[in-house]
This record gives C-alpha cells, sequence and structure tokens, in this order.
C-alpha cells in the first residue's frame, strides 16, 4: 500500500475508480487488470507477489471497503472472498438471463 506523508498517508481507490488520500489505510486489496479485489491476505494475490516479478504489485491497488471496490467495477475474488464472489456471480447471472455466466 502507498504510503505517503502528511493527513492523507495512504492511497485508495475511490468509487468513482481515482485516486483519493486517506488517513486510514485501505481494508481490501485489488488489482487493476484483472479488476478483482480480496482480502489483503489473500493466498492468490500473495503467491503473485512473492513470485518476485513485480508486474503485481505495479498494478495493485487499495479500497477501503467492498462497496466502494464494487462501485469502482472491480469484482470479489473467488479465493478469499467465496461468499461474496458467490453472491456477484450469482447476481450477474440473474442480470444476464443466466445465459454464459463462468466463473472468472
Amino acid at each position: 500500500m502507498e504510503e505517503l506523508s502528511g493527513a492523507g498517508r495512504f492511497r485508495l481507490l475511490g468509487a468513482d475508480g481515482r485516486p483519493v488520500r486517506s488517513a486510514v489505510p485501505g481494508t481490501l486489496g485489488g488489482h487493476r487488470g484483472s479488476r478483482i479485489y480480496g482480502r489483503l491476505d489473500c493466498p492468490s494475490a500473495l503467491r503473485a507477489i512473492a513470485s518476485g516479478r513485480g508486474t503485481y504489485e505495479a498494478k495493485r491497488v487499495f479500497f477501503a471497503d467492498a462497496d466502494t471496490a464494487a462501485a469502482a467495477g472491480f469484482r470479489p475474488c473467488a479465493r478469499c472472498l467465496t461468499d461474496a464472489y458467490r453472491a456477484w456471480r450469482a447476481a450477474r447471472g440473474a442480470a444476464s438471463g443466466g445465459a454464459g455466466v463462468t466463473a472468472g
């Protein structure tokens, strides 16, 4: 998480997908490329970070909460937010009439 100096020490993404400064760190992390958000201790995210390639970190973003992440166009991680992912997937299927819904 990018830490800055001053009252707005942390850079998070807001509901509009634009960076905002916050006095408190984000509670969820996301990946700008995949548009997926999850817990900061998500095994999938930690594995990508541990790979050492640096590509994941370059697109890492943080959110204050799940509502903000969803409003910014990110979906829940199927690995660390299983229940939220299932609800997102069910809602997506209902919105599209249930046709062509896949995990991912």
